[in-house]
């Protein structure tokens, strides 16, 4: 049968069967489609989608009119695109985020011996903040003495550089408390997870039996 008579059956059983129709492409050699206009109606059959229907559906059919494939639509090829993007864009964060997982594990491992040195270096942080409040204390407590000293003599400006040297030296030492809030949880952090790394935890201690 000639192709143009065999092109327009196949258009003519599109029509009559109502096809299904999925996406815009060229057809390939020894196959046709049909294609729809915007208003979903099928409008030709060809060898190739034409220009203008490229951005609506289409359904392969070989030269018999069985069909033999669907194609993507614009829309459809979008969100699929998108989709396998955004998976491969996940699947690299998770990996960087292994590899960055196994450099700290690997650190943790070689900076400590054992528990108890991530113990000491705790305690030595928290020493060092301990010290810097004490010194942040003694100017606290001056510009408290000059605040009460003006407010006995009503000097309203002596008053207000005082109070605002209280409320500095306070936010610094409420930073400092905050600072040993977040080393005790850092290094809870780093002790769980090195014992995880080395094994689990330690066993509990045994209580010793009450001496008779």
């Amino acid at each position: 049968m000639p192709d143009i008579k065999c092109a327009r059956l196949l258009c003519g059983i599109v029509l009559v069967a109502g096809a299904v129709i999925i996406s815009p492409v060229l057809a390939q050699s020894g196959k046709f489609v049909c294609w729809k206009d915007k208003t979903g109606k099928v409008v030709g059959c060809g060898d190739t989608v034409p220009p203008e229907y490229r951005d609506n559906a289409a359904t392969q059919l070989d030269r018999t009119g069985a069909k033999r494939g669907t194609l993507e639509s614009a829309e459809e090829a979008a969100r699929r695109k998108a989709q396998e993007e955004a998976t491969a864009k996940q699947k690299a964060e998770e990996k960087r985020l292994r590899a960055e997982q196994q450099r700290l594990d690997a650190a943790l491992l070689n900076t400590y011996a054992s528990e108890k040195e991530i113990d000491d270096r705790r305690n030595r942080d928290l020493q060092q903040v301990d010290l810097a409040i004490v010194q942040l204390q003694a100017p606290l407590k001056n510009a408290t003495d000059r605040y009460n000293d003006a407010k006995k003599r009503n000097a309203k400006e002596d008053m207000a550089r005082a109070e605002a040297e209280m409320k500095k030296y306070e936010r610094e030492i409420a930073a400092k408390e905050k600072e040993k809030t977040e080393i005790s949880e850092r290094y809870a952090a780093q002790k769980k997870r090195y014992l995880e790394l080395r094994g689990g935890a330690t066993a509990a201690a045994v209580p010793a039996p009450a001496k008779k």
